[in-house]
């Protein structure tokens, strides 16, 4: 989560301090826009972070769940299939003693 936050911020400052620069502004408001500009963007970065790890999060439950879903129902299909072949076993083999 620093890492982010640092990330942020470099980013924020970078991108403000590039345009100042670029547009002929004075240094003392250029950096004074980019140090605001590194607290929003870190803040902003750290915002869209943790939206991103929810989100992650979400998905890989999700995807457990179906997994999940998945081997539960291929385990009810066999043990359909089993008691199936079972009770077709029982009444051959009962059709058999009644002969």
């Amino acid at each position: 989560m620093r890492f982010i936050f640092l990330i942020g911020g470099f980013v924020g400052f970078s991108l403000v301090t590039l345009t100042g620069v670029m547009s002929d502004r004075a240094i003392d408001l250029v950096l004074r826009d980019a140090s605001i500009a590194a607290l929003a963007g870190a803040i902003l970065f750290r915002w869209f972070w943790a939206i991103f790890v929810k989100l992650l999060s979400q998905a890989v439950r999700a995807k457990r769940a179906t997994r999940q879903a998945a081997e539960e129902a291929a385990a009810a299909a066999a043990k359909a299939a089993a008691n199936a072949a079972q009770a077709a076993l029982i009444s051959s083999s009962q059709a058999a003693l009644r002969r």
